[in-house]
């Protein structure tokens, strides 16, 4: 697929959250309006609710996984397992990256000293949702 990383940096830069940015720019791709996921993902911004816990593009990034992979069987559950693989791929990816999933590590809020941007952390997430969920549309 082409790359969107540069429109997830353009929803950024918008005022769209971390989480937003990452997940709105495939909603297309997993059946899901924007404004429709943009409120989904309202929530996981700033590491989770302004906590500064795990960084807001991963969790759009993990939305996006269990979007793409769950098979939706609300009566037998049955695709856990391989969302589960899914998102953990995503997050050790992105840690092996950026040294950290932790929004607060990231910025180098304790340390003075920051891993990587929000704009690198979408970007990498963004990156991670193509590799990972995407490889294959065109």
């Amino acid at each position: 697929m082409e790359t969107r990383i540069h429109q997830t940096l353009a929803r950024h830069k918008k005022g769209y959250n971390c989480a937003q940015a990452v997940a709105c720019t495939y909603c297309d791709l997993v059946g899901i309006d924007e404004k429709t996921l943009f409120m989904l993902s309202e929530g996981l911004g700033l590491g989770l609710g302004c906590t500064k816990g795990t960084c807001g593009a991963l969790t759009g990034a993990a939305l996006l996984a269990g979007l793409a992979n769950s098979s939706g069987n609300l009566e037998s559950p049955d695709s856990k397992a391989s969302t589960y693989k899914l998102s953990k791929e995503l997050m050790l990816k992105f840690e092996a990256l950026n040294g950290s999933v932790i929004c607060a590590e990231l910025k180098g809020i304790s340390t003075g000293i920051p891993l990587r941007s929000c704009d690198g952390c979408i970007e990498d997430a963004a990156g991670l949702v193509e590799e990972l969920l995407f490889a294959n549309n065109q």
